[in-house]
Order: structure tokens, then C-alpha cells, then sequence
């Protein structure tokens, strides 16, 4: 009986035992429970920074962009590397230009669009940009800086000057220039940036070539231009080893009715009356003066940099100059929307030829040769010229554009010939 009972107890007292450890797992399950409960909600409100740590720690850049007024003192590319500053769009400038008619005294009337009243704006806010690199803005305290005790020149017809304003008003916006000599004329002129000792000058020289002219200011002739094409033109060569830098161009004169000569005598002729002269066209011309002039540089030994300008494009629609042509764009054409006209891109080949044929040789005598290519720029701006605002509010007595004689050849100031600067500063700086 004893015994039963004693077995009876043990078993009780395993049971409560066993009960009790059931309890405990049960508790101990349930604080379990709650403490998660709990740490999973007072951590729910940390859970976004989690990922702080990787928002905070990009990818180490191992090459950052460069900024750009870095990029303009950058180092050259090497050649292999070098953008194509040619090929490109225009591109929107919120900014527009960094000067105006206004705050520049040296813009001719004839390229002055605002102040002759051009009612449209919208020309001012593009800037050229090759789509191979990025094109820094002209920077005019580097650029003067450069230039230090140097003389500069740009020799070619009107298109040189209007180009020379443009860059002088850019420049003027850092120290104004003295006008320390013109001709009679005002087509010869120089100017000097006193604090730098630079000197900047234009040479009108429309054939680069001797040439006997005989035209008013409205580009009436009353005979035959007579060109000498074996014969350049001492108002700038006698200069030559006097200039740091130049850009030589020429082109559309050529197209004017001409006599040419070789030795003094008369070889041939363009367009001219005279009968008993044989007509050898303008081409036979432009490529025997620009091999003449390649053929003096390339054997100058000159040590500074020359630039050539191929010829920029006129965008007269439904006439020429003298024929009731206009230009009544009012915003860039993507490329491939214009094509070069038949005589200018008859100059135009004959030019990259005789220029790819210069450059070897150039590079062999140690002359620093550069293509300055605008006119591909150029083209797609048919927006950019005075039209019939070359005149002062031509329009203000109810005429029709076509009923004034427009300039759909030079370039309203400011306007798109601005940029050709960016692209001049950027060949300097690379070399």
C-alpha cells in the first residue's frame, strides 16, 4: 500500500513537474513573441536608413567631368582624339550673346539689326556645338591673356570685317580698344588693347591677289574687276612676318565678272563682254590663286599660326542681292535642310583641295597651317543675316522686305558669327 502510494506520488509529482516546465516553455515563448513584436515595432521607423549608407557613398568617379572653364586650359588631345569642331548643331543659349549693340560701340550700321529695328530676337539665343566635345564659350581674359605682346590679323573681304567686330566687342567687354589706324576708306584698320600690348588689325583684301576694282559701296561695277593672279597683295604680304596670328580668306568675289591676267597679259576672262577673250571661268581662277598663296605660305618658314576660312554661304531665297532676293528665316535649319548653291560648292571643293595638298607641305617645312571651316557651321543659319535691316527701319513706311534691297551674306552683330570665335579659341588652346 505503501509502496502504491509512493508510485502514485512520484508519478504526481513528475506530472506537476513536467506541467511546470510546460508553463515556463509557454512563457517563455510568449515574452519571445512580445519582444519581437516589440523590436520589430520600435524599428520601423529606422527601416529608410537602412539604405542611407548606399545613397551616401556613390561610386568613387575615377575620372570626373571636367568643368568648363577647366576644359579650355586643358591639355591637347592627342590627335587621334581631337573632336571634328566642324560638325555639330546649334544649340539653345538661354544666356544669349554677352554683348549688344548697346554695350559695344564698334558694330558697323549695316550689320546693327537691332538698332535698325530687326523686330524678332530669337537669333540671339543659339551657340554652336560639335557633338563629338564640348565647346567652351570664348573666354576673352584668357584670350587677351594668350595674346600678350602679339598681333593678330584678319585678311579677306567684307565678311573679315564684320568677323573682326564680332571679336572685338567680345574682347571690349574686358579692356576697350584704341582705333590707332585707318585707311581712307576705313577698309584697312587697326586697333591696340593698350594693357596687353595686342594688336588686332584687318586687311580688305577680297581676291588676296593684286586687283584693279572698279565698284561704289553698294557693289554697283562699272567695268570688269582685272585680276592678276600671279601677283598677291602687298598690303598684306608685306605684313606676313609681322603677325602671330591670321586668318586668310576669300571666295565670293571671285564670282563678279573679271579679266585675268598672268605676266601682265590678258589669259582669259569670267563673264566679261569682250569677245575675243576666252572664257575660263571663276573656278580656273580661285584654284590658280590659292595654290599661289598656298604655295607662299607653306614656303614662308613663318613661326606663328594661320588659319584659312573657307568661304561662308549666302541665303538669299527668290533672287540675288541685286534681284529682290531675301532672307526672311527667323530660327536655324537642322543639317541636311539647306545644301551649298552650285557656285559655292564648286569653291568650295577647289578650297578643301588645295588646302589637304597645303597642309603636307606645311607640316614638312615646319608652318603651322590650320583649316578655320565655318562655312558648314554657317550654313544652317539662314536666320542670322541682316535681311533688309541692314538699312535703318527699312520697313517703316509700310514696304515689303522684297521691295529693299536685303544682306543675306554678312552677319547681324551680335548673332551667329559669335561662335565662330568659341571654335578659334578652342584650335588655339590645342595647340
Amino acid at each position: 500500500m505503501v509502496k502504491k502510494m509512493g508510485l502514485n506520488w512520484r508519478q504526481w509529482s513528475l506530472h506537476k513537474h513536467n506541467h511546470l516546465l510546460v508553463k515556463v516553455a509557454v512563457s517563455l515563448l510568449l515574452m519571445g513573441l512580445a519582444f519581437r513584436l516589440l523590436f520589430v515595432h520600435s524599428t520601423v521607423p529606422e527601416a529608410p536608413f537602412v539604405e542611407k549608407p548606399v545613397i551616401a557613398s556613390p561610386p568613387v568617379i575615377l575620372n570626373p567631368p571636367v568643368s568648363e572653364e577647366i576644359q579650355v586650359t586643358r591639355d591637347p588631345i592627342p590627335e587621334k582624339e581631337k573632336c571634328d569642331l566642324f560638325t555639330g548643331d546649334w544649340i539653345p543659349n538661354p544666356s544669349g550673346p554677352v554683348y549688344t549693340n548697346e554695350s559695344c560701340q564698334l558694330i558697323e550700321s549695316h550689320q546693327n539689326c537691332m538698332k535698325n529695328g530687326r523686330p524678332d530676337s530669337a537669333y540671339l539665343y543659339w551657340r554652336w556645338s560639335p557633338r563629338d566635345c564640348r565647346l567652351p564659350q570664348f573666354d576673352a581674359y584668357r584670350f587677351l591673356d594668350l595674346m600678350r605682346n602679339k598681333t593678330w590679323a584678319l585678311i579677306g573681304d567684307s565678311i573679315s570685317r564684320n568677323h573682326i567686330q564680332s571679336l572685338l566687342c567680345i574682347l571690349s567687354k574686358v579692356e576697350q580698344p584704341n582705333h590707332v589706324y585707318h585707311d581712307e576708306g576705313y577698309k584697312n584698320r587697326r586697333w591696340v588693347f593698350p594693357s596687353y600690348n595686342f594688336s588686332i588689325s584687318v586687311f580688305w583684301s577680297p581676291y588676296l591677289v593684286q586687283a584693279a576694282i572698279f565698284e561704289d559701296m553698294n557693289g554697283v561695277s562699272t567695268s570688269e574687276v582685272q585680276l592678276h593672279l600671279d601677283q598677291l597683295d602687298k598690303k598684306w604680304v608685306d605684313q606676313f612676318q609681322n603677325l602671330n596670328y591670321m586668318i586668310i580668306s576669300t571666295g565670293k568675289w571671285f564670282l563678279k565678272d573679271t579679266i585675268y591676267y598672268e605676266n601682265n597679259t590678258v589669259v582669259g576672262c569670267h563673264s566679261c563682254s569682250n569677245q575675243n577673250i576666252t572664257k575660263l571661268g571663276f573656278d580656273y581662277a580661285y584654284r590658280k590663286t590659292l595654290s599661289f598663296i598656298f604655295n607662299f605660305i607653306v614656303a614662308s618658314k613663318h613661326k606663328g599660326m594661320i588659319f584659312f576660312r573657307t568661304a561662308t554661304p549666302d541665303h538669299f531665297e527668290s533672287g540675288e542681292w541685286d534681284t529682290g532676293g531675301v532672307c526672311p528665316q527667323t530660327a536655324p535649319v537642322k543639317e541636311g535642310e539647306l545644301e551649298f548653291k552650285d557656285s559655292q560648292s564648286i569653291l568650295r571643293n577647289i578650297e578643301l583641295e588645295e588646302f589637304a595638298e597645303a597642309e603636307k607641305k606645311a607640316q614638312e617645312n615646319g608652318v603651322n597651317l590650320k583649316l578655320l571651316d565655318l562655312a558648314k557651321i554657317s550654313l544652317t543659319r539662314p536666320d542670322g543675316h541682316p535681311g533688309p535691316y541692314r538699312f535703318f527701319h527699312p520697313l517703316a513706311d509700310g514696304q515689303s522686305a522684297a521691295s529693299v534691297q536685303n544682306d543675306c551674306l554678312h552677319w547681324c552683330l551680335p548673332g551667329p558669327i559669335d561662335s565662330w570665335n568659341d571654335v578659334i579659341m578652342e584650335m588655339m588652346v590645342n595647340s
